[in-house]
């Protein structure tokens, strides 16, 4: 937190007296920054760091889409037969329960982050995803072991959700502290990038098995392909995690090879990320991520994971149907996400992340009344218009997110913040859902849902102060050249005056 500045903290009459004195107090606190203070980045190294994040990142979210994906299907595996909602509904809280849990993975990752370095937990996250998500496709089904089928579901849907409270803060905080200031958003929405690749490699490969296999053979050994794909693919995350260096930010917390004098000092703590700490002293902020969050969850894990279970459950389109449609809209969106991270470097974060909230606040119910037309194309336009709204915030805020918190707490921050948010709403979305249509018979309540969340989102972006083409709190500029560090120095010079 910024220290009080000293004018205001003495008496009035004390600083009349002592001009001088407090001048020299005020410069003590915050002195100009040279040249060695400032980052200059190796753009090789930043492109490294970015491809192995959003990599990792794809990685992480083929393992939790292919469940959501493969929710129909899981539902008759792994729960005794009956009603067909009923299953759904005990597969879609098996899905919460991963969510549950998450915030307990953010909890234990990230402050770790902040005391052992952002590589080695990022690791550790892929490790233990992989893990999880290859020993699901072991699983026997409900008809050979009975209800230790579910359990053991639940426990390695735990174990999935545990790895993943580590990996978003830790991915989006890596990105972040490499990225020259001027260009965070542009870099940042590679994760989002990873994000997506990773929902539409779940998305092509369980489309080409729904494709190619009948519902008995889905339901006898199918579902388990691209669960058992997970272990090599964690494995090729792994090595391009741990090859990668430390951040510089976080070299510099830890006194390693990133110095830097008594002006970035100013701004840096040496202190170690806590939870109390954190609880303590950065609520009013956390409070501000978790809604941010909550919104951008709700509407990211409604269109991207749950509106295949809306097509074919609801609507009554096949599973392929859902899915096709879908994989082209992701696809779409993954063409046009680097470009809405340089506008929100250009015109800022909050007017990219309102364009977002807005247009689910007033394009939700248009959009799912074409979704509900019969035919291709009212659909793909429906889904469009949700898919641009939640680019405007796939592409912005994992830059946003980052700069709400200083370095030496951000990691812990963030993975407790958007962890809690993601537990209570993203999570438990589809469920949520479900259960709302089953209750009130109209299957507008996405929409309404959607609506609700994006009201939420407006008001938090308007309270959020602006972030774009600043350093992060905590840390020195970071520039991508000799000549950028310059200028802001020289920009410190006062006027000479004659």
């Amino acid at each position: 937190m910024a220290a009080p500045d000293p004018q205001q903290a003495a008496d009035p009459a004390a600083v009349k007296r002592h001009p001088a004195l407090f001048r020299a107090i005020r410069k003590r606190q915050n002195p100009r920054l040279r040249r060695t203070d400032i980052t200059v980045t190796d753009d090789a190294a930043v492109k490294r760091a970015v491809k192995a994040a959003s990599l990792g990142n794809a990685m992480e979210w083929f393992d939790f889409g292919i469940y959501s994906y493969l929710a129909v299907t899981i539902g008759h595996v792994f729960f005794p037969s009956g009603n067909d909602t009923t299953q759904l509904l005990s597969s879609f809280a098996t899905f919460a329960v991963a969510f549950l849990v998450r915030p307990l993975g953010g909890m234990f990752f990230g402050p770790m982050g902040d005391k052992v370095g952002r590589k080695k937990v990022l690791a550790l996250t892929m490790i233990l995803m992989a893990v999880g998500t290859f020993a699901i496709g072991l699983i026997p089904s409900h008809d050979t072991i009975g209800v230790w089928a579910a359990v053991l579901l639940i426990f390695f849907r735990m174990l999935q959700g545990f790895s993943t409270g580590g990996e978003y803060g830790g991915a989006s905080t890596f990105i972040a502290e490499y990225a020259p200031d001027k260009r965070r958003g542009f870099f940042g929405s590679f994760l989002e990038f990873g994000t997506l690749a990773g929902y539409v490699g779940a998305a092509g490969l369980v489309t080409a098995l729904y494709a190619l296999l009948n519902d008995a053979q889905m339901e006898a050994w199918g579902w388990r392909i691209p669960f058992l794909v997970a272990g090599p693919l964690g494995l090729v995350g792994l090595y391009l995690r741990l090859k990668l260096d430390e951040t510089p930010a976080f070299q510099k917390l830890e006194g390693g090879t990133a110095h830097a004098s008594e002006a970035a000092d100013g701004v840096e703590a040496t202190a170690k990320g806590d939870l109390a700490k954190i609880f303590r002293q950065y609520w009013p902020t956390l409070i501000l991520c978790i809604c941010l969050v909550g919104a951008y969850n709700i509407t990211d894990y409604m269109l991207l994971s749950y509106m295949p279970t809306y097509l074919s459950d609801e609507l009554g389109y096949s599973e392929t149907h859902g899915l096709l449609i879908l994989l082209a809209v992701m696809v779409f969106l993954m063409a046009i996400i680097s470009q809405v991270g340089k506008l929100s470097d250009h015109f800022g974060r909050k007017p990219l992340l309102m364009a977002g909230m807005l247009g689910f606040l007033f394009l939700s119910l248009p959009a799912f009344l074409l979704i509900r037309v019969d035919g291709i194309l009212p659909i793909t336009i429906g889904m469009l218009m949700l898919g641009l709204s939640l680019v405007c915030m796939l592409g912005t805020m994992s830059a946003a997110l980052p700069a709400l918190f200083p370095t030496h707490v951000r990691y812990g921050s963030l993975s407790v913040g958007y962890n809690l948010s993601a537990s209570i709403f993203g999570g438990t979305t589809p469920l949520v859902i479900t259960a709302l249509i089953s209750w009130t018979g109209s299957n507008l309540m996405p929409a309404y849902y959607a609506m609700a969340a994006a009201l939420v989102g407006v008001i938090a972006v308007a309270c959020m102060k602006e972030t774009a083409q600043q350093p992060l709190i905590g840390s020195p500029p970071s520039v991508e050249t000799d000549e950028e560090a310059a200028e802001l120095v020289q920009a410190q010079s006062p006027e000479p005056k004659f």
